[in-house]
């Protein structure tokens, strides 16, 4: 979409707000867009802030949830941090530890991680990573909700030096980290870190299509949300839109994801691989396709436990837009969708294996 310069969308996209003028502050490389390519090679510099490299990624036009990115030097470790706003840590590649304690305490607790766990220090509790390869650097990718608190307090002090200590959020308890966690409800999982995100067990949603499955986590009593979804090779999933904040990272497979608003007739193709990132913007169109011949597994980042928009109880993400939900059904897609990822599958060696629509009138 162009760039308006007047209006509601022009005013807001022009705002000089506190989360611009931080960003700017920081002097580390800024992403925006609609995704980054690869989250291992990504531009990095110095973040004193971080105590180590970085860089901030702010995609999809929205400043309710953001990314820090955080390159650990071999051996070496992060200053202490803390601060009132979530942070749910994916370990994008390296092996290491992170501590962490409640303000006013000198007992720590210690995750330990390695490439693909996810964890999220409790709010406002500090926490320090350490890189416990001596020979490789780490990375880690933070989703973090900073971006809206920071543009509603209007103060990066108060944010990064508040002493207040959330119980409720984290008792201390011995288990805090190591309980495996427990089902809550049909694609539910309580935890407060996954060891391995790529190998841990999702339940079938058959509703999203492809024959694909699904898990979300509630973690550290976080308002933000993290869920995982898996796809078959030679399969794709059905086109929905959402509110903003959504951001998706590849842990394995190839394929491709399209993005377009309502009434567009191009749209946008971001090609994607493990370590690449998205985000649709407000109200955008996604749709995922696995092209490729293994299956396809991502990560996402929602708002998942914070009313964003009003308090009305709504459901839709697995709904047909014809019964009032926000979801296109295979019948109701493009006709040329189908037919460029019949053309996709081809170029990797994949094999179209979902019953499609169209598939069965060709018969």
């Amino acid at each position: 979409m162009e760039e308006q310069q007047d209006g509601r969308r022009g005013w807001a996209q022009n705002q000089e707000t506190a989360y611009r003028q931080w960003v700017k502050q920081q002097a580390v490389p800024h992403y925006t867009g609609a995704y980054v390519e690869d989250l291992h090679t990504a531009e990095v510099a110095d973040w004193p802030l971080v105590g180590a490299r970085g860089a901030i990624i702010s995609l999809a036009a929205q400043e309710q949830d953001d990314g820090w990115l955080i390159e650990l030097a071999p051996g070496r470790q992060s200053e202490p941090l803390h601060h009132l706003f979530e942070a749910t840590n994916y370990v994008v590649e390296g092996r290491g530890a992170t501590t962490i304690w409640r303000p006013g305490s000198s007992s720590k607790q210690t995750v330990e991680w390695q490439s693909g766990s996810l964890f999220s220090p409790p709010l406002n509790c500090f926490y320090q990573h350490f890189n416990l390869d001596g020979q490789r650097p780490a990375r880690l990718f933070a989703a973090t909700t900073f971006p809206l608190m920071l543009n509603i307090v209007r103060s990066p002090e108060f944010i990064f030096g508040s002493d207040h200590v959330f119980g409720d959020r984290y008792n201390a308890a011995e288990d805090y980290f190591t309980n495996p966690g427990q089902r809550i409800a049909t694609r539910r999982w309580q935890t407060n870190l996954i060891p391995d995100t790529r190998a841990f067990k999702l339940e079938e949603w058959k509703e999203r299509g492809a024959g694909g499955s699904n898990m979300f986590f509630v973690m550290s009593g976080n308002a933000m949300s993290a869920h995982m979804s898996e796809f078959p090779p030679g399969s794709y999933k059905k086109a929905h839109r959402h509110g903003p904040g959504a951001e998706l990272i590849i842990l394995n497979g190839v394929g491709y994801s399209l993005l377009w608003f309502p009434g567009q007739k191009e749209k946008t193709k971001v090609d994607w691989k493990e370590g690449s990132i998205f985000s649709p913007r407000d109200a955008e169109y996604h749709q995922h396709f696995n092209s490729g011949p293994t299956p396809a597994r991502y990560l996402a980042y929602t708002f998942g436990g914070l009313v964003v928009h009003n308090t009305e109880a709504s459901t839709g993400a697995d709904v047909s837009e014809r019964e009032g939900g926000w979801q296109i059904e295979y019948e109701h897609e493009d006709p040329d969708v189908f037919e460029i990822f019949e053309r996709e599958c081809g170029k990797n060696g994949a094999q179209v294996s979902m019953d499609h629509p169209l598939r069965r009138v060709r018969r």
